[in-house]
């Protein structure tokens, strides 16, 4: 239980070492890009081996594609309302990126972190301790997210102040929804806990694939393609080291 606050909280800092980076810095777009695409890489690999393929029981896969059938549907609708309220490009610092809604921002951010962040408490649920690569995968895609969304915050007018207030509601709410994701799926059977898994990996491919997929190669470059690559090998490494 304590590890879920702790982990997910975790998770969180890194929205805040990104928005100190984005306030004091002038982050360069290309190396915004390759950590977008390396975090991409590792969160598609965390989704594919984390998620969707540990699953003990041959009926625990029927809840395992319903799940990621609904994880998919869900943040695409998600995604739809925070493009059309103006926060389609929260994850982007593009010099003409000065229609964004900074509420708007602020809300597909939390879209994005709480059920990540659940992932955390789920995971330890299923292996009965914390999955590194999915840690590792949140933390380097909160990186970026951070960068790009401060930037675009600080052309809507916000305060250095009130930014930092928002990522630090944000770090409060993903170490609260990895702990929550602990104890509210808690006295679920495996297979609902499959069934949760999935809802998370569906949701995870399509925001990748919506949002970081083509904002890094906005950012970066044809070479974001070898760096995703390079992510997901790493995931694939690590999700052998730690077992």
């Amino acid at each position: 239980m304590v590890q879920a606050l702790f982990w997910g909280g975790l998770v969180g800092l890194a929205l805040i070492i990104g928005a100190i980076f984005a306030l004091l810095f002038s982050v360069p777009r290309k190396l915004t890009g390759y950590i977008m695409a390396f975090g991409t890489g590792i969160l598609i690999g965390a989704a594919a081996f984390e998620l969707l393929g540990k699953v003990n029981e041959d009926k625990g896969y029927v809840y395992v594609i319903l799940g990621f059938i609904i994880g998919a549907t869900l943040f695409t609708i998600s995604e739809y309302y925070i493009s059309k309220k103006g926060g389609h490009h929260r994850k982007r610092s593009k010099e003409n990126n000065h229609n964004n809604s900074g509420k708007a921002i602020f809300i597909g951010t939390i879209i994005d972190a709480i059920p990540e962040s659940m992932i955390i408490g789920v995971g330890i649920l299923k292996e009965h301790t914390v999955s590194w690569v999915i840690v590792l995968a949140i933390f380097i895609s909160n990186l970026p997210e951070a960068l790009s969304s401060t930037v675009g915050l600080k052309r809507d007018g916000y305060s250095k102040k009130k930014i930092m207030t928002m990522w630090s509601i944000v770090m409060v709410l993903s170490s609260l929804s990895s702990f929550s994701g602990y104890v509210i799926f808690n006295e679920l059977s495996e297979q609902y806990v499959s069934f949760i898994s999935g809802i998370a990996a569906g949701g995870i491919i399509t925001m990748v694939s919506s949002t970081m997929m083509p904002e890094a190669y906005e950012e970066g470059g044809p070479i974001v393609g070898f760096v995703s690559a390079l992510g997901l090998l790493c995931s694939y490494v690590l999700s052998f080291i730690v077992h």
